[in-house]
């Protein structure tokens, strides 16, 4: 397994149950990982929900425009995500305005 991925999932698992502390110092790690971090966040993205959901999508949005190839390649390929994609890439877009 990539040694990217396991921190991620880690991180991704100890969202579920985290305080709103946790919850921050989580979004941050995941923020400082960077584009590398992209595509196991957008994969998640797709299945996660609720809070969890909130989060990676938040995470993805400060990680910035790296985020916005693979958003539209989830787009893609998975309609029913589409509109979650499009969401995020004009929020990025709008960010780095």
């Amino acid at each position: 397994m990539n040694s990217i991925l396991t921190p991620i999932n880690e991180y991704i698992n100890k969202l579920e149950n985290a305080d709103n502390n946790i919850k921050n110092e989580i979004e941050n790690q995941l923020v400082s990982i960077g584009k590398e971090a992209v595509p196991s966040l957008v994969d998640t993205l797709q299945v996660v929900k609720g809070r969890t959901r909130g989060i990676v999508a938040m995470v993805l949005i400060r990680i910035g425009e790296s985020s916005i190839d693979y958003l539209e390649r989830a787009a893609k390929l998975n309609s029913d995500f589409q509109w979650i994609a499009n969401y995020l890439i004009t929020e990025i877009k709008g960010v780095a305005a």
